[in-house]
């Protein structure tokens, strides 16, 4: 990260970490009071402005670890505000969110974090804001050892989200691991398209070898830095991603029919597309302006955009047919950490709902001994077990197949930030039978 988190002099230095406080600001403000996503947000401004490595270090550190840590720092703001906190300002809240995290979380200098929050208070909120935010991310810095409010402060989760966690892990300990695994930051994974690109190309561009992934690799750069990236022969996929590919792609048993039902923004679908050489892939996603990014990275099959809740009879049935359901995403906490703060249970109603319909609508679809795979980005158990629970038993003709390698009980793959390093994934394997 640099020298940023050193004690530094110099008005070169105050005007260079100010512009990275302010863009890590603009950053937060339109994720927490637009409903934008902070990758989305972080990979545009830095094609558009020029900072260095140094810079983006510090914006990348201020906004996903601000994020992470909201419920922490929001508790310490209501500590020391003698306004109540629904009257503050968003912008000031905003500023003094990033105050506390710097002196809480951060080694930079309390006096230091104290002052760049004036500062900023006064471009962004005006200059009447100074002597609030002065006095709060003061207090902040007077704070010493307190009592947390519950392990909903402490890990910076909410409630409902935790209590999904357990309830699929059923132990105090390895939900407290998770937990902390989501609090991490995570370096970015790199994916290098079979037929496109390889590993040894990328990791003689500075990436590390993963071995979990058959071709993936860290990289602690900026992908876009890379002619592979720029070039679509390689991509940027999380590697619990790329396992659920890979385990799907291992019922291969060649000559078959593929539908990728719901596609964008495309990564498991390029992934699919590079490994399916004897058979035909068919990559759908319901919006066509997110079928335009999985055409992009799709290169020998066919891209489609219709509704996967009704896949059209002319589409004729498939031996295979993945389905990355929409869902809450609960298991990418660290690499998205805003979803913790913007899903509600009324949201997982709904996709639970979604979820079903696609299964529905897959089983109708599916050729006698075709399989099903069936994946989300969320361990909760009505995402994942309950909806196969309640599949299989509307659809007693299917069977569920063993995924290889870590399965757990019921032949599923449930991956775990805290154990595996990568987003808690899941996928299930069903057959149709008759």
């Amino acid at each position: 990260m640099g020298s940023w988190s050193t004690n530094p002099t110099g008005s070169e230095f105050r005007l260079r970490q100010s512009g990275a406080r302010k863009t890590a600001f603009e950053v937060l403000y339109e994720v927490n009071f637009n409903n934008q996503y902070s990758n989305i947000l972080l990979s545009k401004i830095f094609r558009e402005i020029e900072l260095s490595e140094r810079d983006r270090g510090f914006v990348t550190e201020l906004v996903y670890g601000t994020l992470r840590n909201r419920a922490r720092c929001d508790g310490a703001i209501r500590r020391t505000s003698d306004r109540p906190f629904t009257e503050i300002d968003p912008k000031v809240l905003e500023v003094l969110r990033l105050a506390a995290y710097q002196i809480l979380f951060l080694s930079s200098p309390a006096h230091a974090a104290v002052n760049e929050s004036v500062e900023l208070a006064k471009v962004v909120a005006g200059k009447s804001s100074a002597g609030f935010v002065n006095a709060v991310s003061r207090r902040i810095a007077e704070l010493g050892d307190y009592s947390l409010e519950g392990i909903e402060e402490e890990y910076s989760h909410p409630s409902w989200m935790i209590n999904a966690f357990q309830d699929a892990l059923k132990d105090e300990t390895k939900l407290r691991l998770q937990l902390e695994a989501d609090n991490k930051a995570q370096s970015v994974t790199l994916i290098a398209w079979p037929g496109r690109s390889t590993v040894d190309e990328l990791i003689d561009l500075g990436g590390v070898r993963i071995e979990r992934g058959e071709n993936a690799v860290r990289f602690a750069g900026n992908p876009g830095s890379l002619a592979a990236i720029r070039e679509r022969r390689a991509g940027v996929q999380e590697v619990g991603s790329q396992l659920v590919v890979e385990r799907f792609f291992e019922t291969d048993t060649g000559d078959l029919r593929w539908l990728d039902l719901c596609a964008g923004p495309g990564g498991k679908a390029a992934y699919l597309d590079s490994l399916i050489r004897n058979g035909e892939f068919i990559a759908n996603e319901i919006s066509s302006e997110r079928a335009k990014l999985v055409q992009q990275v799709v290169l020998r099959g066919k891209v489609t955009s219709f509704d996967g809740t009704r896949i059209p009879e002319s589409m004729g049935d498939f031996d295979r047919i993945l389905i990355d359901a929409p869902c809450t995403g609960i298991g990418a906490l660290r690499r998205r950490p805003e979803i913790r703060w913007r899903r509600t249970p009324s949201d997982l109603q709904e996709l639970v709902l979604l979820q079903a319909k696609l299964l529905e609508s897959a089983s109708k679809h599916l050729k006698l001994g075709g399989i099903i795979g069936y994946a989300t980005c969320s361990p909760h158990l009505a995402e994942t077990k309950w909806q196969l629970r309640d599949f299989l038993r509307r659809n007693p003709n299917y069977k569920r197949v063993r995924v290889t390698g870590d399965a757990d009980e019921d032949g599923d793959l449930q991956l775990w930030t805290y154990k595996d390093d990568t987003d808690s994934m899941y996928l299930s394997l069903v057959r149709r039978e008759s």
